[in-house]
């Protein structure tokens, strides 16, 4: 039983019992009244006992008034409405993350409010309200005698729906007597506290808004990008039109109805003398316009999970009627905060050293040949970072500078292109910014629990401050190999066994209107028979092409759905099967999710439930039932195949370089010219996934070498791996159905070093342009992949990722 029904039976109880000490009176009265009435003619008599009926009820009205008036808020109560609890966001052990401070409401006076506004609210919401003292009860018996004729309406005043704005626990959200009652009686208290004009300034400063927004200031800055003092009568109108529903009048998701809600405050403008016909005419046929910018609060110590969770939290709480500034509720996410850190401190290290490379090997026209990232970290500090890549890339520096806000200002303020782009690359300062943008490598990262769809770690990219881009659900990229594993599991649940065998031979398959597509690998082809099982383990292009022509589009395209690929468009091109549709890194760690739990898939969860102030549940999102996707025969048999590639496969850095150990499986993942890689490994009790690679996928890490998943987003999700193995957070003798242990494996340096051959690198290449290939440094050097990583035919450039807003 909450608080507010505790409230209703306390008071049926004082009432009874108040009522119940005048019943002998009341018989003791009723025989007097009986004589009195002995006598009398029958209309003279039912008049009378309507009269004493009627006083009766209006007694116990009253008595039950004087009960509800200490229940009700008091005058320091009134003084003090900014007691009200924000929301916060709670890790798994719980942690606070995040909270919804009431940094969307910015209070103003009623001065600094558009005349408008004001006109607006009285004449739609309270045309009498500088008659009445909290309760206009001529609006209420007139509302009584339409509803009773069948049109409903309602009789609050302004001073009562700012009660309900102030004190929405202590007078309740259910649509009862009681709590008309209580806002009546909260009402009149206000009237005797405030003056008119505070009452109106305090109700536009509390009244809410969606997206977040409380008050008439925030609301005119999210709908109309503009303070409420310069609300025009349009832009009025339509903020009081959603007074009486915000959701259903929300003037971007519905624009009709929120303009058929406008010119109906217009009417009631019109009605009480705001202006003449003419005028009322003309402004009904102007066109709704807003300026929609949502106004996005964080606590200061944000990062990409809270931000995306804060929000959905935001649709939910405006779907579901709570305030997520004044309600308390207690928000209980689903990330492991220890796992987080983990997963934090694996992004910075090892995309810094990333960078590193990336910065040394576009440094100058010579290669540098080294598989250890400390190498090129000791390098770094000697070396113009991209100097070279931007002196060799002349035509993509002009096109950054013409894709940037500033030339776009400049050409729509009449300067001429030319112009524009000859004064912007003598800009220093800005160059210099630019080409920091372009060239900073960036990351994502993602963990979750495969048995309940549980996020435990979550990196959008490498600082939340500098790039607020989520890497994680919000950039699409192509996944590559990565995407391999669906087109294999198609074949498995078609019947095909995985000792099936193909031809490693370059074919053609007919695109249709003349086209042909050629898959080929950069490892070449033996034209050997390669089963299935090693065509997946060795990533080859050659042969997932064959088995996609076996299997078919159509049944690949519905497995990835079914697994989790469900935001992405998948294009249905031959060329899908070896990932060049884009697609999010949270949809294909949610893939191998569902691969992990033996063909059951469950949607991303990052909220586990939703408390209220008092403990109460109020919303549970941990108990959604999985669906099959893939069959448990089918699902084992792929885990199996993919064992292969950690174990002597393009996964195997994650044994030799981090000694991950336990039953684990993954799939490497590069796209063309090196601009995407990735790398996703599954556990029994966890799978994370990594991409590494730039903003703008024109800028790409130069040698192969790097540019490979197998060897830059597999040292993040190793790096994150070895920490939770070694802490507990995971059990190291977990195992899929049908496992069994691994050898012990400790990190350790391979026999050899990766060679680059300059002939081969140099092919087709004008002579001024070679690029000369040092003499390999001996440092640490890691043992290299036994196949190199696919070729992707490559895809046209997607535009330069917009920035997402901070949340």
């Amino acid at each position: 039983m909450d608080q507010e029904e505790q409230q209703e039976n306390g008071i049926r109880r004082q009432a009874k019992t108040l009522l119940s000490g005048a019943g002998n009176k009341a018989q003791a009265g009723m025989r007097r009244a009986h004589g009195f009435l002995s006598g009398r003619p029958r209309w003279e008599q039912a008049v009378l006992v309507g009269l004493w009926a009627f006083a009766a009820l209006l007694v116990a009205l009253l008595v039950y008034l004087m009960i509800l008036i200490p229940l009700t808020p008091g005058i320091d109560d009134l003084k003090q409405v900014n007691s009200a609890r924000p929301s916060v966001m709670l890790s798994s052990d719980g942690k606070e993350l995040g909270s919804f401070e009431q940094g969307l409401q910015e209070r103003v006076k009623l001065s600094q409010v558009s005349p408008h506004v004001v006109t607006a609210l009285i004449s739609t919401e309270d045309h009498r309200f500088y008659d009445h003292h909290g309760v206009d009860f001529t609006r209420i018996a007139g509302a009584l005698l339409a509803s009773l004729k069948g049109d409903a309406q309602g009789g609050s005043t302004i001073t009562q729906q700012l009660a309900r704005n102030m004190f929405p626990e202590e007078i309740g959200r259910a649509r009862s007597i009681n709590r008309k009652l209580k806002e009546l009686i909260t009402a009149i208290k206000i009237e005797n506290t405030y003056s008119k004009t505070e009452i109106l300034e305090a109700y536009l400063n509390t009244v809410p808004f969606l997206y977040n927004a409380r008050g008439i200031e925030m609301a005119a800055r999210t709908y109309f990008s503009k303070p409420a003092a310069k609300l025009d009568v349009l832009e009025a109108a339509t903020l009081v039109g959603m007074l009486k529903g915000t959701y259903y009048y929300n003037p971007v998701t519905n624009p009709e109805r929120s303009l058929g809600r406008r010119n109906v405050v217009l009417g009631q403008m019109y009605k009480h003398g705001a202006f003449d016909e003419k005028r009322f005419k003309a402004l009904t046929r102007r066109p709704l316009r807003l300026r929609f910018e949502r106004q996005l609060d964080r606590s200061g110590r944000d990062d990409h999970f809270t931000a995306h969770v804060r929000k959905w939290l935001l649709e939910w709480a405006d779907e579901n009627d709570y305030d997520l500034q004044l309600d308390g509720l207690r928000v209980e996410t689903t990330l492991d905060a220890e796992l987080q850190a983990a997963a934090v401190r694996a992004v910075e290290r090892q995309a810094t050293a990333l960078q590193a490379v990336a910065d040394v090997e576009w440094s100058s026209p010579s290669l540098f040949n080294s598989s250890s990232t400390g190498t090129y970290t000791s390098m770094r500090q000697g070396v113009k970072a991209f100097d070279y890549y931007w002196r060799s890339h002349a035509t993509e520096l002009d096109a950054f500078v013409r894709e940037s806000g500033e030339y776009r200002r400049a050409v729509d303020g009449g300067e001429a292109p030319s112009a524009a782009l000859k004064r912007l690359k003598g800009d220093r300062d800005f160059l210099r910014g630019l080409k920091e943008a372009k060239s900073r490598l960036e990351a994502g990262f993602v963990a979750m629990d495969p048995g309940t769809g549980e996020v435990k770690a979550w990196v959008g990219s490498r600082d939340f401050a500098r790039d607020q881009y989520d890497h994680v659900a919000q950039a699409a990229r192509q996944p590559g190999s990565t995407f391999k594993p669906i087109v294999y599991g198609a074949a498995l649940e078609s019947g095909i066994p995985p000792e099936q065998t193909y031809v490693d031979t370059v074919m053609e398959f007919d695109m249709g209107n003349g086209k042909v597509w050629r898959p080929t690998d950069m490892s070449g082809t033996s034209g050997r028979q390669i089963t299935m099982r090693e065509g997946l383990v060795h990533s080859k292009n050659t042969i997932t092409a064959q088995v996609m022509q076996d299997v078919g589009l159509p049944s690949v395209i519905k497995l990835a759905r079914n697994l989790g690929i469900r935001q992405s468009k998948l294009s249905p091109v031959p060329s899908l099967a070896l990932g060049t549709s884009p697609v999010t890194l949270l949809e294909m760690v949610n893939t191998y999710a569902t691969i992990a739990a033996q063909g059951q898939y469950r949607k991303p969860v990052f909220v586990r439930r939703i408390l209220d102030r008092d403990g109460k549940v109020i919303a549970d999102f941990g108990t959604v039932a999985p669906e099959r996707a893939l069959s448990q025969a089918s699902s084992e048999t792929l885990i199996d195949i993919l064992r292969g590639v950690v174990n002597r496969g393009t996964g195997t850095a994650v044994r030799y370089r981090f000694g991950v150990t336990g039953d684990v499986a993954g799939k490497t993942g590069t796209t063309q010219n090196n601009a995407d890689g990735w790398f996703i490994l599954m556990h029994p009790n966890l799978v994370a996934g990594a991409w590494v690679g730039f903003n703008d996928n024109r800028v790409t890490m130069r040698s192969n070498y790097w540019g490979q998943g197998g060897h830059n987003a597999i040292l993040l999700v190793g790096d994150f791996f070895k920490t939770a193995l070694d802490e507990g957070k995971i059990d190291k003798d977990a195992l899929f159905p049908g496992g069994r242990k691994p050898e012990p494996v400790h990190p350790r340096a391979a026999p050899e070093e990766e060679f680059i051959d300059e002939e081969e690198l140099n092919e087709g290449v004008p002579a001024d342009e070679a690029v000369e290939v040092l003499a390999p440094v001996e440092d640490e050097a890691v043992e290299v992949e036994t196949v190199p990583e696919e070729e992707i035919p490559p895809p046209p450039p997607p535009p330069t990722p917009v920035p997402a807003p901070e949340y």
